[in-house]
């Protein structure tokens, strides 16, 4: 868990910023949920057997109510938590936003963090294609309006409950009859969570997937027509995908849809946004029937991506350093920076006292467009003179009185 100082902070709000104004263009509104949920509500919605639950959450017990509480590891389980308890979707579907710290307990490396940031999207009530269609490209455009290149989609299907069961059945089946040539990690989830073995890493373990029943095969009718009016449409907005028959993800709420964003710039951490549909979730956490789909993206993943590339937040300098020298000269810039601040401007008082030379140094290391010089001449004359630090227009005196309608005419140049 990481200090974010100045230079790195004004880069996420930046980007932050930038994420709001996508989502509104898209019909998204806003919603928060607390850091802290009961624990039982992850266990039922991402999965007993995933590494998440295992592993990763910071789970306590609250000492005044002896309940278990749980920092939150992702946001998708809270937004439909919520939905349900304050009943969102009684006068129709919700498109939602959220943005906030997430926390698991994992390996600190490049892009991985043990509090780390997401954005995400959940479109509750939407049963359709097209959602999920619009959540990716969606994707894309911010990806291309970030100016970020190399980020690459891969899509699958995972069919429903049902035809997962039978798939289920028949892969646990071949991967018993290859048991000798599975990790310690493939044997653990093979009766528990045996899909999540499909993406396995390990070179021998990929050998055994190559040959196991494919998911695909399983599916029905109305799985398999869900799946291409998707692709169907994605190629229709101009999006580049690859089919990858292995992606299931690693939340056990998915059913349908689920597709990753990735990069190779981030090295083993490749995945910069993930997320898929999740139909079943309202009725596993409580709720009555309703369909969803969203994804989830990392705010650090893309700050890294943006670094690389060398896209630096747009930082916003101040208009004017104001200096001040002399007996009652601070009381009068003190109110002067006050009424420019109102109309407006961006300005910096100068604090500390010293010389005007010394001040002049503090004023240009500022980025300050101009420099407002409070002298006993000007509180003598209720006056400021403006003097210009980013070129060689001459220094000028103007009455206190005109300088926040004048002070735009100095910051254009003329």
């Amino acid at each position: 868990m990481n200090d974010v100082l100045p230079d790195e902070a004004e880069q996420r709000l930046w980007l932050e910023g930038v994420v709001a104004d996508w989502f509104a263009r898209y019909g998204y509104r806003h919603m928060r949920t607390p850091l802290l949920e009961h624990t039982a509500l992850f266990r039922r919605a991402i999965g007993e057997a995933t590494d998440i639950v295992e592993k990763e959450m910071y789970t306590f017990t609250d000492a005044l109510n002896n309940e278990s509480l749980t920092l939150r590891p992702e946001a998708t389980a809270s937004t439909v938590r919520a939905a349900i308890e304050h009943s969102l979707l009684y006068e129709g579907p919700r498109r939602l936003w959220y943005l906030g710290p997430m926390y698991r307990h994992e390996r600190p490396q490049k892009g991985r963090f043990r509090e780390f940031h997401q954005f995400g999207a959940e479109a509750l009530g939407f049963a359709g294609p097209e959602t999920d269609a619009e959540l990716i490209v969606m994707c894309a455009a911010l990806w291309k309006e970030l100016g970020l290149e190399g980020i690459r989609l891969e899509l699958n299907t995972i069919g429903s409950s049902e035809e997962r069961a039978r798939h289920r059945a028949d892969l646990v089946r071949h991967l018993e009859s290859y048991e000798a040539k599975l990790d310690a990690d493939a044997k653990r989830r093979l009766h528990t969570n045996p899909l999540r073995v499909l993406d396995s890493k390990n070179a021998r373990v990929q050998e055994v997937v190559a040959s196991a029943p494919a998911l695909m095969g399983y599916l029905g009718e109305a799985s398999l027509a869900h799946f291409e009016d998707l692709q169907r449409l994605l190629a229709a907005a101009g999006v580049t995908f690859t089919v990858n028959a292995k992606l299931v993800r690693g939340l056990d709420y998915y059913n349908l849809t689920v597709f990753e964003w990735t990069s190779e710039r981030l090295g083993a951490q490749g995945t910069v946004c993930g997320g898929g549909r999740y139909d079943g979730l309202f009725v596993q956490l409580g709720g009555k029937p309703a369909p969803g789909v969203g994804f989830a993206a990392g705010i650090e993943r893309l700050l890294a991506l943006l670094g690389d590339s060398g896209r630096a937040a747009p930082r916003r300098q101040p208009d004017a350093y104001l200096l001040h020298q002399g007996e009652g000269t601070l009381d009068y810039a003190f109110t002067l920076g006050e009424d420019l601040r109102a109309a407006g401007y961006a300005v910096v008082l100068h604090g500390g006292g010293g010389s005007f030379k010394s001040q002049m140094k503090k004023a240009d290391a500022s980025g300050a467009a101009l420099a407002l010089i409070v002298g006993e001449d000007e509180l003598n004359a209720a006056a400021v003179s403006v003097k210009p630090l980013r070129d060689a227009r001459p220094q000028q005196q103007v009455a206190r009185a005109a300088l926040a309608a004048r002070l735009r005419d100095f910051l254009k140049g003329s």
